[in-house]
């Protein structure tokens, strides 16, 4: 029977190690390998695409919460998806009289639970077409998807395309999303 023990005593032999081989099961993100063992934080850090999103989560004081034991599901925006925001949004947003403000955007991205994007789209399915998101910030996003693609639409009707889906973390799961979802107001 060919196992997961089988195949990391394989790559062995090849030369790889067990930590190159878990790698390889995650797919990159921002020119960075995932690793399955490592947080959410943990991996988002190693980023290329992700240092906006990092920088936020510092700023609304949410490393420790995202480090945590979770599960948690992601919606990460890339750096792509802030610059689509309008001019200074970013910059303002970073600010700490506007903590409350970014706290509230950040958490509209993240879900109380793991969820991988079959079961999301199980969920999709199950519902008729439209399965809501409630996010740990109050929001309700609306998932659908069409094919292998997962659209997220958030309270204001902007919509978020699941770029990378299935980012293994070891307290949940990261989507990398091209669009910054946003509360209703």
């Amino acid at each position: 029977m060919f196992t997961y023990k089988t195949l990391t005593a394989a790559a062995l032999i090849a030369g790889l190690s067990a930590p190159a081989l878990q790698a390889a099961e995650n797919p990159m993100v921002g020119g960075a390998a995932m690793y399955a063992d490592k947080n959410i934080v943990e991996n988002a850090v190693n980023s290329a695409d992700h240092t906006t999103l990092v920088a936020a989560v510092k700023a609304a004081g949410l490393v420790e919460t995202l480090s945590g034991e979770g599960p948690f599901t992601v919606f990460a925006p890339t750096n792509a998806a802030f610059d689509m925001l309008q001019k200074g949004t970013v910059e303002s947003l970073l600010q700490p009289d506007n903590k409350d403000a970014l706290t509230k955007v950040l958490t509209c991205h993240v879900v109380a639970a793991e969820a991988m994007a079959d079961a999301i789209k199980t969920m999709i399915d199950d519902d008729g077409g439209s399965h809501p998101v409630p996010t740990v910030g109050g929001c309700t996003l609306q998932a659908t998807y069409d094919g292998d693609t997962i659209m997220l639409e958030d309270e204001r009707g902007r919509t978020a395309t699941v770029t990378i889906a299935n980012v293994d973390q070891s307290n949940g799961v990261i989507h990398v999303i091209d669009t910054v979802l946003l509360p209703a107001q």
